[in-house]
């Protein structure tokens, strides 16, 4: 079993797919399935008639909306390798589960608009992923449109992030008039072809250098001279300085035409790190050997609405699980039997007997987990806990028909179990009124849509003044709680937040009280 785990994680790669609201992560998520050969046409997320959206965005607000708003897991395998791959949330609101899925990846796919560069969510995202020390490769998305110039991107890179860009592949053809790459290792030159809307893989030819000069001119000579000149600069891949986050390797491609997907797909075989030991809340790093352990990083419902269930995402750390074994619960040490697993594939499910370090496994109906927790078999370990961000965003919420209220509560008490928002509850508010919480407002827009949708329970939300949150405790309570603009609720783990109207009347307080506890919760750019 030992030999197992160890010779199987070593085939695994699990990485996330990350960037700015649309720069295309659904599309490549699609495209990287397409030429897996698991999936036989692509559908768009741009809402064309006729088009089907991507395997990984399920949810009707999503489709509807065109971006993904819930992180989606898909596995598959690839020239003897098994893929891992999450695709997160397009928009900042939802940063939150972006974070979360960073927790359980051992690399990250950061996509740049190639018309667009650095923009705001993109680096923080490079931010989020440089504290947790993740490896990130980056692709140029978007070549086939009109852009930046190639170079200039390379400086926005390193100067933006401090990462040192190591393009891998050059475009051949300025930006709208993609003709294929520059494979910089080798000196090829790859030429792809058009299909009919991108539906399909995209056909490649590889030609020599001087192929490639008869070929396409002056687009080739372009390409080769900026290569040379990359080369000269010492923007060569270093395996050690990627895997230190020192630097990052750079693809060039469409990933709407399919081009350039392949060579990623290659790439992150090559480069990407298999998993690795995790370290424990105590940063002693658990051996891929040692038996079967996981944490939950995300909690979804209704993915299958015939059924109407739960579904619990789990990152294995260590062993081999075995679907059926009982596992234990961490945080309550009591006993969890696992007969209901599943792999998933966006929506699509399929029973998974089997799974190793690096898999994504879904536990059904896992009713009593929560993001975070941590699973074990024979030996206790307990993983960091995965933090909530502190909202910005506040709103009380009731039932708008009374004689629902028992899916009310249902519907509340299952989105704080899924995280889509934090709950905070008071006496004085009572059950039928708790507020929600959230870092972007259209987190408020997804629980209003899915409470009337999957539970059957129109809510009516009503803004609070609320802008900043901070942790208390239940002495410092009482005296908030008679302050103006100030609110003290309880949170679904227990922790009490202090909200304000504002940094003024927080400052106020400060004052009033100079020692008073008032603690930051994390910031969503932290």
């Amino acid at each position: 079993m030992t030999t197992t785990a160890r010779e199987e994680a070593a085939r695994r790669r699990t990485f996330a797919v990350i960037s700015h609201p649309d720069a295309g992560k659904s599309t490549l998520t699609e495209a990287l399935a397409l030429h897996a050969r698991v999936i036989n046409e692509a559908g768009a997320i741009h809402g064309k008639a006729g088009r089907k959206s991507t395997v990984s965005d399920w949810m009707d607000i999503e489709k509807a909306r065109g971006i993904s708003i819930s992180s989606a897991a898909l596995q598959f395998t690839y020239d003897g390798a098994v893929v891992n791959l999450v695709d997160t949330p397009g928009h900042a609101d939802f940063s939150e589960d972006t974070y979360r899925v960073l927790a359980a990846v051992d690399s990250a796919v950061m996509l740049v608009d190639a018309a667009k560069g650095m923009e705001p969510q993109t680096l923080k995202l490079f931010q989020v992923c440089r504290h947790r020390g993740i490896p990130v490769l980056t692709v140029i998305n978007k070549w086939d449109r009109p852009g930046l110039e190639a170079l200039q991107l390379m400086d926005e890179v390193r100067d933006k992030t401090g990462l040192e860009p190591t393009p891998l592949t050059w475009p051949v053809g300025i930006a709208g008039d993609f003709r294929g790459v520059l494979d910089r290792r080798a000196g090829d030159f790859i030429k792809f072809t058009r299909t009919a809307g991108g539906a399909t893989v995209a056909p490649e030819q590889r030609m020599t250098a001087e192929q490639a000069a008869e070929s396409e001119g002056d687009a080739w000579t372009f390409a080769a001279e900026e290569s040379e000149l990359l080369e000269a600069m010492g923007q060569g891949h270093d395996q050690d300085s990627f895997l230190a986050g020192k630097t990052t390797p750079v693809l060039f491609g469409s990933a709407v035409l399919n081009f350039g997907v392949r060579q990623l797909l290659d790439t992150l075989l090559e480069l990407a790190p298999p998993p690795g030991p995790r370290p424990d809340e105590k940063g002693e790093p658990r051996p891929l050997e040692k038996p079967f352990s996981a944490f939950v990083f995300k909690v979804q419902a209704g993915m299958d609405s015939a059924h109407r269930d739960r579904l619990a995402f789990v990152r294995i750390c260590s062993g081999v699980f075995e679907r059926g074994s009982v596992v234990t619960h961490a945080s309550t040490g009591k006993p969890f039997a696992t007969k209901y697993a599943q792999q998933v594939f966006g929506r699509e499910r399929s029973t998974v007997d089997l799974a190793y370090p690096g898999d994504v496994v879904g536990l059904v109906n896992a009713s009593s987990l929560r993001v975070g927790d941590s699973l074990y078999i024979d030996e206790p370990v307990t993983y960091p806990p995965i933090p909530s961000f502190a909202p910005e965003h506040f709103a009380v919420v009731r039932a708008k028909d009374s004689g629902r209220y028992k899916q009310f509560r249902r519907g509340i008490e299952q989105l704080e179990q899924e995280g889509v928002v934090q709950v905070l509850r008071s006496d004085l508010r009572g059950d039928q009124a708790p507020v929600l919480a959230a870092v972007g407002p259209m987190q408020f827009e997804v629980a209003t849509h899915r409470m009337e949708h999957e539970f059957t329970a129109p809510v009516a939300m009503d803004r609070l003044e609320y802008t900043l949150a901070r942790r208390t405790d239940r002495t410092w309570a009482k005296v908030l709680d008679r302050e103006s603009g100030v609110e003290v609720l309880e949170r679904g783990d227990g922790e009490l937040l202090a909200l304000f109207a504002g940094s003024w009347r927080l400052n106020r307080v400060l004052r009033d009280h100079p020692d008073v506890l008032l603690e930051p919760l994390v910031a969503a750019t932290d």
